[in-house]
């Protein structure tokens, strides 16, 4: 029970406040420390965020009227019953039911215990159905709990076998990814160091880097704490790659915290040379200087700056500049699943701001440095749209390459873009 309400308090902030959930869900575990069991609370908030309109759609057909017109307390506990019931194999639906009956009446709604009840003891009596209606968008929406607007976005950008990819990998969990810290450990010793605290891993496709198959809370772990490895996509850890570092050289990372890729473009540089590491917000910022202490790098310089604001002083100083810009984070909806809920009209006004970005960014590099740009996006807007027009308007500057585009189903990590740009004579 108290994991259940637990997930219910985080759920029911995020349903009436658009709490972020990571946040909501660590303040509550926090706060019943002793109590909540962490697995199976982080398994029903995710798990309802994520397909909340596949869920919706069942309990509409068991409801006299909408679901919305319902106080926002029943449709969270609603919600999470037929999670339990359809999506969570090792909870009995006996127990999917009554927790949830009990759960309704603990949270001042016991008028609505009956409805509660009959609803989720019918829906524990069927196997789940999808709609095969023969409309696409709808169809898929449902099924791949995503709303119509998003599954008719990548349709259009990507076609429909590549969409349908998409939106079934933004269903799978999300591995934990390592990047061992070079500076202090090796690949096959950090590997042997997590199995002897509980944590069994695999060598990932890229050179240090191990994939978590089996383990608990890593920055619990002495491994973690003695600052042995930091937690990082293959994406990311490709998108540092693009960069082509060498020791002693000079970096600015752009928009850098939670500062994943400046500590694994420290550890290409054996901790030589200087990396600039720039986030707005100053809360942000210190968990970069944190985690470069951690991790022993003495090369970071963490500031809190805006970067969609020119700094003179930077202009022409950096051998290679980072890019990594706000985005909508279509990429990451198995990571994030609230995106999925979000209107997607707001990437009109983060396109600009990633433009900009990149304008400014591009005056701090030397002739002949390298930038890169990169998304965790799947919107072709946010990515070559902003890149193509960067080109076209600043002729100092020209693609290295073609840009990469990473899909989940078929690569294996988040959905991320890279571009790689060279400053050139003029």
């Amino acid at each position: 029970m108290d994991g259940r309400q637990t997930a219910f308090r985080v759920l029911l902030r995020v349903e009436r406040e658009n709490a972020y959930s990571n946040l909501a869900l660590d303040a509550e575990l926090k706060r019943s420390a002793n109590g909540a069991p962490a697995a199976f609370v982080t398994a029903l908030v995710y798990g309802v965020l994520e397909r909340q309109i596949t869920l919706d759609f069942v309990l509409q057909q068991y409801l006299l009227k909408p679901l919305h017109k319902l106080r926002p307390e029943v449709r969270v506990i609603l919600r999470m019953g037929v999670l339990q019931l359809y999506f969570m194999d090792k909870v009995p639906a006996s127990a999917a039911v009554n927790e949830s009956v009990k759960l309704v009446k603990k949270n001042g709604c016991a008028y609505a215990s009956g409805l509660v009840n009959s609803v989720l003891r019918k829906i524990s009596e069927t196997t789940l159905t999808y709609p095969e209606t023969g409309d696409l968008v709808s169809d898929w929406s449902i099924r791949y709990a995503c709303p119509k607007a998003l599954v008719e976005h990548f349709i259009k950008d990507y076609g429909e076998s590549d969409a349908q990819g998409i939106l079934s990998a933004s269903l799978s969990g999300a591995p934990t990814v390592l990047r061992v810290n070079t500076l202090k450990t090796t690949a096959k010793d950090l590997q042997n160091r997590l199995q002897t605290e509980g944590i069994e891993t695999i060598p990932g496709a890229l050179e240090n880097v191990l994939i978590v198959q089996k383990g608990g809370a890593l920055e619990q772990l002495s491994s973690y704490q003695e600052g042995l490895f930091h937690v990082q996509d293959t994406a990311s850890a490709l998108c540092v790659q693009a960069l082509g570092l060498q020791p002693g050289q000079t970096l600015l990372d752009m928009c850098a915290a939670p500062g994943g890729k400046s500590f694994t473009a420290a550890q290409i540089m054996q901790n030589q040379g200087s990396i600039m590491a720039f986030d707005l917000h100053k809360h942000r910022v210190q968990l970069i200087s944190d985690g470069a202490k951690r991790l022993g790098i003495s090369i970071i310089d963490a500031q809190a700056q805006d970067a969609a604001v020119f700094h003179a002083a930077l202009e022409k100083t950096a051998d290679r500049v980072l890019c990594d810009v706000p985005c909508s984070g279509l990429g990451v909806l198995r990571r994030k699943p609230e995106i999925r809920l979000r209107e997607l009209t707001f990437i009109d006004n983060l396109t600009e701001i990633q433009y900009n970005i990149l304008v400014h960014a591009s005056k701090y590099l030397r002739m002949g440095g390298i930038l890169v740009y990169s998304t965790c996006t799947l919107s072709r807007a946010e990515n070559e749209g902003v890149c193509d027009r960067f080109l076209r308007e600043n002729p100092m500057y020209q693609k290295d390459g073609d840009y990469k585009t990473l899909l989940p189903h078929k690569d294996g990590t988040d959905g991320f873009f890279i571009a790689r740009l060279r400053r050139i004579e003029p």
